[in-house]
């Protein structure tokens, strides 16, 4: 009964209406059908090669018409990999100030993205303008939901270019969002997204990440 409470108390300091009991009204987002993998797509089935060599494969040479790989080009691990980009951007310009990078902030961070991306539980409900969400979880990933959706509400309530709003607030096991526009095109707009969508929705996140990297505040804000 107190966690009922509490969700309410939460929902009603988002707006100057009260908002409906949380799950109330809400759906959980779920996936579409998966279509059927194709064999030439599954591990192991690359590309033949004479679309490589039409696409021009990187890393990749013309040996008797025959493309072979010269050397790997992926990372094998999407954090390891976006972690290398951002080192490579930091070697690349003379003035990275190296007393002050730090990578461990950005794997942390990277952690709680994944924490967020694959493991939240979302229940969605549309408002006027738009979606209301309940983002939520358990353990480790309470405290990443709770640290990246409140920073990113407060990314685009202040600086989104399609000029919506968001307001936020902690449940006792994650997050109440609520995003709207004034305009009916992005309130479908925001509706077709869903949480994930409106999570990647501008281009602002990779330069936190090169932020985060550089040890500058405005990295230190999203957190």
């Amino acid at each position: 009964m107190g966690r009922f409470i509490h969700h309410c108390a939460v929902a009603a300091a988002l707006s100057a209406s009260a908002i409906l009991p949380l799950r109330s009204g809400f759906a959980q987002e779920s996936p579409a059908k998966v279509p059927p993998v194709m064999d030439h797509d599954m591990p192991g089935h690359g590309p033949i090669p004479e679309m490589m060599e039409h696409h021009g494969e990187p890393g990749a040479a013309m040996q008797g018409g025959q493309t072979t790989l010269v050397e790997p080009t992926l990372p094998g691990q999407d954090a390891f990999g976006a972690i290398q980009e951002i080192v490579q951007i930091l070697e690349a310009d003379p003035k990275t100030d190296w007393s002050k990078v730090n990578l461990e902030a950005l794997r942390q961070h990277l952690i709680d993205m994944n924490e967020v991306t694959l493991k939240a539980v979302t229940f969605v409900k549309p408002v006027d303008g738009g979606l209301e969400i309940a983002v939520t979880g358990n353990g480790r990933t309470i405290d990443a939901i709770q640290r990246i959706v409140m920073a990113h509400a407060r990314v685009i309530e202040k600086r989104h270019p399609h000029g919506w709003s968001a307001k936020a607030g902690t449940l006792p096991d994650g997050v109440l969002i609520r995003v709207t526009s004034d305009t009916a095109g992005e309130t479908q707009h925001i509706r077709g997204l869903g949480f994930i969508g409106i999570m990647v929705s501008s281009h602002h996140h990779q330069l936190h990440h090169l932020a985060v990297a550089r040890g500058e505040k405005r990295g230190e804000k999203m957190h």
